[in-house]
């Protein structure tokens, strides 16, 4: 069976979850993974909203970490995840 939308009623209820997971609408997961697939940078796409483990301090040294870095950790986990299937 499909959705409304078209799409088949697991992937829906899986994309339902990962964006529950990450915090975010399924609107967002959806906008975000299509501007992954179209190659269109992130400062295109509205931010969702972010939850990370912060700690102020002042000492050195810093870690910079970009919205590159974080999509490149996504993808190593959802390779990781999914091989094989």
């Amino acid at each position: 069976m499909r959705t409304t939308v078209g799409m088949p009623d697991e992937l829906m209820q899986a994309a339902k979850v990962r964006a529950a997971e990450r915090g975010e609408s399924l609107k967002e997961l959806v906008t975000r993974a299509v501007a992954h697939e179209l190659r269109i940078p992130a400062r295109s796409v509205p931010a969702g909203r972010v939850s990370l483990p912060l700690v102020g301090r002042e000492a050195q040294p810093s870690v910079t970490v970009t919205n590159a870095d974080i999509d490149a950790a996504l993808e190593a986990e959802d390779i990781e995840r999914y091989a094989g299937r």
